[in-house]
């Protein structure tokens, strides 16, 4: 089975080197382990985020694309869909089948149809559209409900530290 996932992530590693996406770029941590990526998230327009270089690993397991990979923010982030350890949680990255809480149906958690482009794509997304619902972050999603001005603030630093980083 990890031969499957090793030609199927260096053909999409080949395919961002070829046709880069706007909003992030993405690389292999270390060429020799094709499982881990590097992946830099530009902040999207017209977002509290915007302008800020985002870090990100992604995790890939050994039976991709049966399994998601794990997404987990290497810098500092503060989001309602991000745990405090950086850990990424959108329905995408969820194991595939129905949810056992009954929050997503199955069509919106993992398919193998998903690539590196559209992981990265739905990160964005929840960048721009923050999901209050079912928070990974209790403290951020009660303050993007409670006191959009202090979150907007807390955003805003880690933006500028991001830029600091470069």
């Amino acid at each position: 089975m990890a031969d499957h996932a090793v030609l199927l992530l260096k053909r999409q590693l080949t395919d961002l080197m070829k046709n880069p996406v706007d909003g992030f770029s993405a690389g292999l941590v270390d060429d020799s382990n094709l499982f881990e990526w590097q992946v830099t998230i530009i902040g999207p327009q017209e977002t509290l985020y915007e302008g800020g270089f985002f870090n990100a690993r992604l995790s890939f397991p050994k039976d991709y694309p049966n399994s998601p990979p794990s997404c987990r923010f290497t810098s500092d982030m503060w989001h309602p869909n991000v745990y405090d350890d950086g850990r990424v949680c959108i329905s995408i990255l969820h194991q595939p089948g129905d949810d056992p809480h009954g929050y997503e149906t199955a069509a919106e958690r993992w398919s193998p149809v998903h690539t590196v482009e559209s992981i990265i794509l739905s990160i964005i997304s929840m960048l721009s559209s923050p999901n209050d619902e079912s928070p990974a972050n209790v403290d951020a999603a009660k303050q993007w409900r409670e006191d959009r001005d202090g979150f907007k603030k807390k955003v805003a630093r880690i933006v500028r530290k991001s830029q600091e980083m470069l």
